[in-house]
């Protein structure tokens, strides 16, 4: 019988870390301004947060 040998292990590597969405800074949400009123859209003080559409909520910048 041939003696065994035995493989060296490859350091385990952390995965790069994605670079945060532009948009919402890392967040997954961002801010959006509630308008009234059918014709004119009128703003008001209010906000209302949304899920950030370029990363889909996610925090991390899509490759494209």
């Amino acid at each position: 019988m041939a003696a065994r040998k035995t493989t060296a292990r490859r350091p385990a590597t952390k995965p790069a870390a994605a670079p945060a969405c532009p948009d919402c800074d890392g967040k997954g949400e961002t801010t959006e301004t509630v308008r009234v009123g059918a014709r004119k859209g009128r703003e008001t003080d209010d906000r209302q947060s949304a899920l950030c559409l370029t990363c889909f909520g996610t925090g991390n910048a899509l490759e494209e």
